[in-house]
């Protein structure tokens, strides 16, 4: 299971995954800046997450969760936004 979070902090916008990297949590620093600059799904488009540090397992291949941790980042914004 891959799990996208958004949040604006303090410290700025923060984009966190969790379900996807073999070391665990970790931020997308490509989609929170992209997102300071325009806080939009649309701002998030092109934006590929490396699936080299990415799980595969049974459930999913790496590729497929980095597919999925933009499809989700851009969902959680245009929630945020309704």
């Amino acid at each position: 299971m891959v799990g996208v979070a958004i949040a604006e902090t303090a410290s700025g916008i923060r984009v966190v995954v969790t379900g996807a990297g073999a070391d665990g949590v970790f931020r997308v620093p490509a989609m929170e800046a992209a997102l300071a600059k325009s806080f939009s799904a649309e701002a998030l488009k092109g934006i590929a997450v490396d699936s080299s540090n990415l799980m595969s397992d049974i459930h999913a291949d790496a590729a497929y969760r980095a597919h999925l941790i933009g499809v989700m980042a851009r969902r959680a914004v245009t929630a945020a936004m309704a």
